[in-house]
């Protein structure tokens, strides 16, 4: 019995140095490292050198929302808004440097502050009008897929120009360049979170929004900045997608918020604010480009795997609850 106490007693020093070090959780990697055994033996393609690549393209853009997630998830906020505004950036970038022939640079900008806008407007509403963050996001989501359609005539915006197709199909060093642009954001977003005051600013909000305002931290107007980068963060996965695909889709990130919520979750980001980690959305970002890459390998219905990425959220957010309640009680 003494034997299993010390066991567990050290596990639970591993995790805690894991968290405070790391910012990583223990078990986020072991459930990747895990998952990847499960599919190299179910699939034989699953460990080629190209088919990893395959995994982190797809990450990619799903990391980025997942690290917009993780900031607004943090302070104890919620942004259902993600894959629209993602959709709806990617189409704007188009427009502006297809439909309005202007330079590529105006297009990618446009993809940036149409993403940005969108999080503006939620920041305002939920600050300054005090609707729900659930509401208002909900509302952007059907409000930025319709105004993408609108804008794109509900047809696809094909042919864009050179500079933006290299963000998303350029291999420098043989390395997608939407996986560099992912790897940097992410880099920079960890400095953020983890070591600046805007960073500890936004966990404080969201462990205790009483105890962060006696403390003279402008909550109100630090949530609308969260959620302005928020949107520009799903506005720069729109602009990768889009020239990924080399086309401004209206229906692009269809879903996709639910599975940027879900790794930001199993990475560590606890759903009702005052925890979150950048390092562990990229494990857990990972473990989502994992699953749906194996599920595709083994050529299970893309149906399937909406139930799976569902039933993997719940899973999550179980586990986190149990983690805090049974951290609560020792």
């Amino acid at each position: 019995m003494s034997s299993e106490i010390a066991s567990s007693g050290r596990w639970a020093q591993v995790q805690r140095v894991s968290v405070e070090r790391l910012h990583i959780r223990l078990e986020s990697l072991l459930v990747l490292v895990a998952l990847s055994a499960v599919m190299a033996v179910l699939s034989p393609y699953f460990l080629s050198f190209s088919n990893f690549l395959n995994i982190l393209l797809a990450t990619s853009t799903i990391g980025i929302l997942a690290i917009a997630a993780t900031f607004v998830i943090s302070s104890g906020g919620l942004d259902l808004s993600l894959g629209s505004v993602m959709g709806l950036s990617g189409v704007v970038g188009a427009f502006v440097a297809v439909n309005l022939g202007a330079p590529s640079a105006f297009g990618v900008i446009a993809c940036i502050l149409a993403g940005a806008a969108a999080g503006h407007i939620n920041g305002q509403l939920i600050t300054r009008a005090f609707v729900p963050a659930f509401i208002v996001t909900l509302g952007m989501l059907g409000l930025a897929r319709g105004l993408a359609l609108v804008i794109s005539g509900g047809r696809v915006i094909y042919g864009l120009p050179d500079f933006m197709l290299y963000l998303g199909q350029g291999r420098p060093f043989g390395i997608p360049m939407p996986v560099i642009i992912f790897v940097v954001t992410a880099f920079a977003a960890h400095c953020v979170l983890a070591y600046t005051r805007f960073g500890r600013h936004t966990l404080a909000i969201g462990d205790s929004e009483a105890a962060a305002r006696a403390a003279g931290i402008r909550v109100e107007r630090h949530r609308r900045v969260l959620y302005t980068l928020s949107g520009a963060l799903a506005g720069l996965a729109g602009l990768l997608f889009s020239a990924r695909i080399n086309s401004g889709d209206p229906t692009a990130g269809l879903n996709y918020e639910l599975t940027a919520i879900t790794a930001a979750i199993i990475g560590g980001t606890n759903l009702f604010g005052g925890r979150g980690s950048i390092l562990g959305t990229m494990i857990g970002a990972l473990i989502m480009g994992v699953l749906q890459n194996g599920l595709n390998l083994l050529a299970v219905q893309s149906y399937y795997q909406q139930m799976a990425i569902g039933a993997v959220l719940i899973l999550a957010v179980f586990i986190d609850q149990y983690q805090t309640r049974k951290e609560s009680r020792v």
